[in-house]
């Protein structure tokens, strides 16, 4: 799990998937069943049927905990596909692919910048069935510091997915979850 960083704007938890860790819990109910959130189990269904089943589970489980749903912003959902294509791209599963900051498409398509605001990010990556919506989800929810963005102080979203090659496995699906808020 990577530090907070402050670049002139609150900037929040984020973090890897990569296992779960033996005797992490998620949110009693928070995972949505199938027929709430359709086509989460599919990943060969299209890239923006798993998208919109993904928007749908991260607002389930804010709703199950009291919380507002995240707006979709499509400057979010373009800065974190081109944050999961960079992986793709520089076959580098980090934060920090390609050498750039997590912020970096944040910042390039103007949704970040001069004045208050946070930040946070998820990835993860899965191919066949691991690269589902809901086991990529459910991964989240049993990590501590990925559910802290899912249920955290955020009121915009983008979620970003591609399909390619990494680190020689093909097929792989590539997750980003990008949060992001305005308020000071």
């Amino acid at each position: 799990m990577l530090r907070p960083r402050r670049l002139g704007l609150l900037v929040a938890l984020f973090g890897v998937v990569l296992l779960v860790p033996s005797g992490a819990v998620a949110a009693p109910g928070s995972i949505a069943p199938p027929a709430v959130c359709p086509n989460q189990t599919n990943p060969s269904i299209s890239t923006r049927l798993q998208v919109v089943a993904m928007r749908c589970m991260v607002n389930y489980a804010r709703e199950r905990k009291g919380l507002q749903p995240l707006v979709a912003t499509s400057v979010l959902d373009r800065a974190a596909g081109r944050k999961s294509a960079d992986i793709l791209r520089c076959d580098q599963f980090d934060h920090e692919a390609c050498g750039r900051q997590f912020t970096y498409w944040m910042e390039r398509f103007g949704y970040l910048g001069g004045g208050c605001g946070a930040a946070g990010e998820n990835i993860a990556w899965g191919t066949g069935s691991l690269g589902s919506v809901r086991r990529i989800f459910t991964a989240w929810m049993h990590s501590p510091g990925h559910r802290s963005n899912i249920l955290g102080d955020f009121a915009d979203l983008g979620v970003g997915l591609r399909v390619g090659t990494l680190e020689g496995n093909r097929g792989a699906h590539v997750w980003t979850q990008d949060f992001g808020s305005h308020r000071c």
